[in-house]
C-alpha cells in the first residue's frame, strides 16, 4: 500500500488499519498534512491548517490505542470544518475579512462530538464568503476543483467538498441551507448529505438562515457518512431545535438489497427539461442499476419545485440580510465581496409583507414534498440538468436581467431547494464522469429522520458501480499548475 493508495482509503478502512495498529493516527495525519502542503496552493481548499495540533493530537490517539483505548472507527481519522462552523481557539473566518475571528471561543457540538470519538480535526476549509454561494473573488484564494482545474468545484461548502476527493481529510463538515453540501459532493465526485432540520445540532454553526441551515458530513463514501452521522447525530441541549429522537446505527444497517423500495422519480428535477446528453445517460445508467437491484422507480411531479429558487431567493436570503443589515453593510460595504454583497443588499429591500408570503409558499413547497412520501420511500432527483460548469460561467456575477437568469438562476440548482424547503434528509452520490473526467451525481430524498433509507440506497447503488474507487490524480491535474506558479515564482 502506497501512500496514494493510503490517503484515498474509505474511513472505514482506515479504522481497520488503525485498530489493528497497522498504522498510526501520526501516520495519517503527517500523510494530510503533506498533502496540503503540497496541492493546496493551487487547490485552496483551506483557510486555517493547525498542523501541530493536529500532530499532538494524533500522539494522543497513538498513545491511547496502544494501551488498548480504541473509541470506535473515528479514532485518529483526521477531519476538516467549513469555516462557518466555530472550533474553540481556531478561528472561524467566514472567508470574510471583516474581522478575523467570529466564533467568540465558542466549539460547535458536532465538532465537539467527533473530537470525542477520537477524531481529529486537521483545520478550515474554505468557502464561499458567509456562505452564501455567491463569491465573485476569494479573500483566501478561489477554490478549484481538483479532477478538472478549469471548472467549478460549486459554491459555498466548496472547501469541504475539495479536501475529502483530494485525500487531503478523510472527512469534512459541510454546512447546507439550499445545497451547499450536495453541490460540492456533486462536482467533487464524493458523497455528501443534508440532514433532517433538527437531526444534527446547528450549535456554534454560524446559522444565519436560521430555518433552514444544516451541518451534514462530506466523505468519500456513503459507509463513511454514515458512520461520520451516526455519531454527530442526536439532541443537543444547546440548540433548542434539535430533535430528542433516537439516532439509529446508520453503518450497520446498510445492504445491497432494494427488493422493498419504492422510489419516485421526481419529474421536474430530472427528466423534464432537456438534458445535458453526458447527464441524461449517467442519471439514466443509474436508474437501471437501482431497478437491477430491486428497487420500484416511477416517475412523480412536484409542480411547485419551479418556485423554488425565487422564494428561497426572498425568504433565506432575506433572513441572512437581516443579519447584516444594520452595521456591516452600510459600514464596510467595500470589505464584502461584490457578489456577497450585492445578492444580500438586494434581500434587504425585499418588504415585509412579501417575506411573509414567499414563507407560506414555502409552506406549500414543503407539504407537496410530504404528500408524495405517503406512496414512496424516497425520492430521486438531479443535482442539476448539466454537469458542472466552467469555472468562469459558475461566477455569479450579475451585471443585467440575463445575467440573473443565466448565472444566479442557473447556478441556484432548483433540483436541491425543494428538499431544502421540505427539510428533508437529501444526499448526493457520485453517479460517473463527463468526457472532461468532471463528476456527476444524483440526489435522493427521504421522509423527514429516515436518513437510514436514503443511506441504504446509495449504499446499495455504490457496492453496485465503482465510481466511488475513483479519485483524482493530481500530479496530472494539479501538477502542470503547480509546476507553472513555482517557474513564475524564480522568474521575480
Amino acid at each position: 500500500m502506497n501512500n496514494n493508495e493510503l490517503a484515498y482509503m474509505s474511513i472505514a478502512d482506515q479504522a481497520k488499519l488503525i485498530e489493528k495498529k497497522e498504522i498510526s493516527p501520526v501516520d495519517l495525519v503527517k500523510l494530510c498534512l503533506d498533502r496540503i502542503e503540497k496541492w493546496d496552493g493551487v487547490l485552496h481548499a483551506w483557510i486555517t491548517v493547525c498542523g501541530e495540533r493536529a500532530l499532538d493530537q494524533a500522539k494522543k490517539a497513538e498513545t491511547e490505542i496502544a494501551k488498548g483505548n480504541y473509541r470506535g472507527p473515528l479514532h485518529g481519522i483526521p477531519f476538516g470544518a467549513k469555516d462557518q462552523i466555530t472550533t474553540g481557539d481556531i478561528p472561524t473566518t467566514m472567508a470574510s475579512i471583516i474581522q478575523s475571528d467570529f466564533g467568540e471561543g465558542m466549539t460547535a457540538t458536532a465538532v465537539t462530538k467527533l473530537e470525542e470519538a477520537g477524531a481529529i480535526l486537521l483545520g478550515k476549509t474554505n468557502l464561499h464568503e458567509f456562505g452564501k454561494g455567491s463569491s465573485v473573488a476569494f479573500h483566501f484564494g478561489e477554490p478549484k476543483n481538483p479532477w478538472n482545474l478549469k471548472y467549478e468545484p460549486s459554491h459555498s461548502s466548496t472547501g469541504s467538498g475539495i479536501a475529502p476527493a483530494a485525500g487531503m481529510v478523510s472527512c469534512a463538515l459541510g454546512e447546507d441551507t439550499g445545497g451547499s453540501i450536495r453541490g460540492p459532493a456533486w462536482a467533487n465526485g464524493i458523497v455528501g448529505i443534508r440532514p433532517t432540520f433538527g437531526r444534527v445540532s446547528r450549535y456554534g454553526g454560524i446559522m444565519y438562515a436560521w430555518s433552514q441551515d444544516t451541518i451534514g458530513p462530506m466523505t468519500r463514501t456513503v459507509e463513511d457518512n454514515a458512520l461520520v452521522m451516526e455519531v454527530i447525530a442526536g439532541h443537543d441541549p444547546k440548540d433548542p431545535l434539535s430533535s430528542t429522537r433516537p439516532v439509529p446505527e446508520y453503518s450497520k444497517l446498510l445492504t445491497e438489497d432494494l427488493k422493498d423500495v419504492r422510489l419516485g422519480l421526481v419529474r421536474e428535477m430530472s427528466i423534464d427539461r432537456k438534458l445535458h446528453p453526458e447527464v441524461d445517460k449517467s442519471l439514466h445508467d443509474a436508474l437501471d442499476v437501482l431497478r437491477s437491484l430491486g428497487a420500484t422507480i416511477e416517475e412523480v411531479s412536484l409542480s411547485k419545485a419551479k418556485y423554488a429558487v425565487a422564494l428561497q431567493l426572498l425568504t433565506s436570503d432575506v433572513d441572512v440580510s437581516s443579519m447584516f443589515v444594520k452595521h456591516w453593510l452600510r459600514d464596510r460595504w467595500d470589505e464584502f465581496d461584490y457578489g456577497t454583497r450585492t445578492r444580500l443588499a438586494a434581500a434587504a429591500l425585499v418588504p415585509g409583507s412579501i417575506y411573509s408570503r414567499a414563507m407560506r409558499g414555502r409552506a406549500l413547497v414543503r407539504n407537496e414534498v410530504l404528500e408524495t412520501f405517503k406512496t414512496y420511500d424516497g425520492l430521486i432527483a438531479l443535482i442539476n440538468f448539466v454537469p458542472p460548469l466552467l469555472l468562469d460561467d459558475s461566477r455569479e456575477t450579475i451585471h443585467s436581467g440575463q445575467d440573473i437568469g443565466t448565472r444566479m438562476f442557473k447556478s441556484r440548482r432548483i433540483c436541491t431547494y425543494p428538499f431544502s424547503m421540505a427539510n428533508v434528509p437529501a444526499l448526493s452520490v457520485p453517479t460517473g464522469f463527463t468526457k472532461e473526467d468532471v463528476p456527476m451525481s444524483i440526489q435522493i430524498a427521504g421522509k423527514p429522520f429516515n436518513e437510514e433509507l436514503i443511506y441504504r440506497v446509495a449504499h446499495a447503488y455504490q457496492m453496485a458501480t465503482a465510481w466511488h474507487t475513483r479519485h483524482p490524480d493530481l500530479e496530472k491535474t494539479v501538477g502542470p499548475a503547480l509546476a507553472e506558479s513555482e517557474i513564475k515564482l524564480a522568474g521575480e
